[in-house]
């Protein structure tokens, strides 16, 4: 279980988004005053110091949205500047300890959830008219209330969820062939300034991509470890059978870095207690983000 303010704290700075940590039950008040120490301003997200599946984030529009973002989340959280840039991917970055260099075995485009207006239609109808969108038509009704009930003009587009998020209706498109000398000699920049860290997967907000390459205009939103997935394996184009040797062909390289990396005192492996004991933790928070009323 990772804890994204702690990730967050190995970062330098800059490279991430201005961000607040909040244990649950912190008061409004508290939490006004930090955002406001820090200029944090409107809009802000919302999200859990430790996620999963995009559960619980929200993008949260005023002071009272997020007094009740705060008062229903039962497990720590953080309050975070709302990045703006149009595009969203997701690099998969890995390094062998001794190694010079890392490399790139994965990026994944994030195409955010959207309906475009045909002048006609309400937001609802779009949506279910949308083999993506329609799936999260309960989440999306209770999130836009009677604005849902709004009528686009035609060719104008809404984005439904802000976030790039697969299981919150993102479509993910497999776009390795991007991974250059260039973009590699970035992130391998940034990646060797984390103390530590060998592999996973970096979740990126950028403007254009030659930009980016650059190191220019863009932010990291989400820095995973070793719990991280190939998210480019979810290409609609891509087979079940490649999914299966991406994810085997990262444990390998997982295994062969957990071998280099192991110092039986100061970096041991990891025990079959607290393998159990981590499961048992995971379980709880599950319930707990579960039973946190974020809509």
């Amino acid at each position: 279980m990772e804890s994204k303010k702690e990730i967050y704290d190995l970062l330098p700075e800059g490279f991430y988004p201005r961000t607040v940590f909040f244990k649950a039950g912190t008061p409004i008040y508290d939490i006004a005053e930090s955002t406001g120490q820090m200029d944090l301003r409107y809009p802000l997200i919302g999200k859990p110091d430790i996620g999963m599946k995009a559960l619980m984030v929200k993008k949260l529009e005023t002071e009272k949205e997020l007094a009740a973002y705060a008062a229903v989340s039962k497990i720590d959280f953080l309050i975070q500047e709302c990045v703006t840039w149009p595009n969203e991917i997701g690099i998969f970055y890995y390094r062998y300890p001794g190694e010079a260099k890392g490399h790139i075995s994965g990026i994944v485009k994030k195409e955010f959830l959207s309906v475009t207006g045909d002048g006609q239609s309400t937001i609802e109808e779009l949506i279910k008219k949308n083999k993506r969108a329609i799936l999260q038509l309960k989440i999306l009704k209770e999130t836009y209330q009677e604005k849902i009930t709004t009528v686009l003009k035609e060719g104008d587009e809404f984005v439904l969820v802000p976030y790039g998020s697969h299981f919150r209706g993102s479509k993910f498109t497999d776009i390795s062939h991007r991974a250059d000398d260039e973009l590699t000699t970035l992130i391998d920049t940034i990646c060797k300034q984390v103390n530590g860290f060998y592999f996973g997967r970096l979740d990126i907000r950028y403007n254009t991509w030659e930009e980016l390459k650059q190191g220019k205009n863009f932010s990291i939103i989400e820095l995973n470890g070793a719990g991280s997935e190939p998210t480019h394996m979810y290409d609609p184009s891509h087979s079940l059978f490649f999914a299966w040797k991406e994810i085997i062909r990262h444990w390998k390289i997982l295994y062969r870095i957990s071998k280099l990396n192991h110092h039986p005192e100061t970096r041991p492996f990891m025990s079959s207690a607290m393998g159990i004991e981590m499961f048992r933790q995971h379980k709880e928070h599950k319930r707990l983000i579960a039973g946190s009323d974020v809509k």
